[in-house]
């Protein structure tokens, strides 16, 4: 194989790459990206089994076909170090070579005939969805989900597809958030994508993409690159019934104004009492030695008594700053039950600390 390609294109297509590549083990060949050039296509590949991406690039001359694999991290290394000018990539006697003018670097090879198939479409359903809207419903949930959690299904989002709306899901067992957008839908179902593919969705679903499915798998496909993961197979909880159905109360809160405050608690502690008097709201450090932070912001909530509730700060911090409006609504029942925040499309379930 011998081809010449702009340096960064490559270096944005193997920097991409490089979160799909196995780390740990540097023997295996999904430590390694493949890249392949065939009828006037280079094809560029990366997967760790669980996900994979693949790009076909035709900007590039090809002056021999072939095969090659190169370990991932070490190319970007490479790619990085060199001019904004064409880089040759050659293969000789089981190595690649990256040239560009006097600099030479070569790097061992795998056997490409080693490199996993990626899935294909074939046989899976067809997803009709606006791509771009389904990438910023995930980032809004994103922190919400779990990461190591024993019961699978709690590390990825459940995408709940209802009849002409959709409710994206993430939960860690002490919050839970839902983002519904209204959408035509051609049946009803249901699919748990796990975390770290949510990470790369939200970096490639900004084009025109086609997304298909079946019971395993997810992938999706655009002019430039193919994009799959695997579904965790498991039963999400029924978030219905986490969500309150009654509020007694229900406040009208500015955004900037809880970040605030809440921020300037978080530097002594990472929890925070939160106090809504009538006509201000305090926020107290929840400490067990002697430090302390308090503060007061001016807000008139409307209400006719105190009423207070104690939450880990980054809960809320994590809502707050996911959420484009200047405010929010605030809904509580009592000081030990699970309280809501809300914005529009996004609904937060938090669990309260007991005081």
């Amino acid at each position: 194989m011998k081809v010449a390609i702009n340096k960064n294109a490559l270096e944005s297509i193997v920097t991409n790459s490089n979160s799909y590549l196995e780390k740990k083990d540097l023997s295996a060949i999904t430590s390694h990206i493949f890249i392949g050039a065939k009828d006037g296509i280079l094809n560029i590949k990366a997967t760790d089994h669980e996900i994979g991406l693949a790009y076909e690039l035709s900007n590039v001359k090809i002056m021999d076909e072939g095969n090659a694999t190169a370990n991932g991290k070490k190319l970007l290394d490479i790619i990085r170090s060199l001019k904004d000018e064409e880089i040759t990539l050659e293969t000789v006697n089981n190595y690649l070579y990256i040239k560009q003018k006097n600099s030479k670097y070569k790097l061992p090879m795998y056997k490409f005939e080693d490199f996993p198939n990626f899935p294909t479409v074939e046989n899976k359903n067809k997803f009709e969805v606006d791509a771009v809207m389904l990438g910023r419903s995930l980032k809004k949930i994103f922190t919400s989900i779990d990461n190591n959690n024993p019961k699978f299904e709690l590390n990825g989002a459940l995408i709940d597809i209802k009849q002409n709306y959709i409710n994206i899901v993430g939960t860690d067992t002490k919050r839970l958030s839902v983002f519904r957008f209204e959408t035509p839908t051609q049946s009803e179902f249901s699919l748990i994508i796990p975390k770290k593919a949510i990470s790369e969705i939200q970096k490639l679903f900004f084009d025109k993409i086609e997304i298909y499915y079946d019971d395993t798998t997810l992938i999706a496909q655009s002019a430039n690159f193919e994009f799959f993961t695997k579904l965790i197979n498991g039963r999400f909880p029924d978030y219905n019934r986490v969500i309150p159905q009654e509020i007694k109360r229900r406040l009208r809160l500015s955004r900037d104004k809880m970040i605030e405050g809440i921020k300037t608690v978080s530097i002594i502690s990472e929890s925070t009492k939160i106090v809504f008097a009538p006509q201000t709201i305090s926020f107290e450090s929840i400490v067990e030695d002697n430090s302390e932070a308090k503060t007061t912001i001016e807000f008139a909530t409307g209400l006719e008594e105190e009423i207070y509730v104690g939450v880990k700060n980054r809960y809320l911090l994590d809502f707050l700053q996911n959420i484009e409006e200047e405010h929010f609504e605030f809904g509580f029942n009592d000081s030990n039950l699970a309280f809501t925040v809300s914005s529009n499309e996004l609904k937060t379930v938090i669990m309260p600390i007991n005081l």
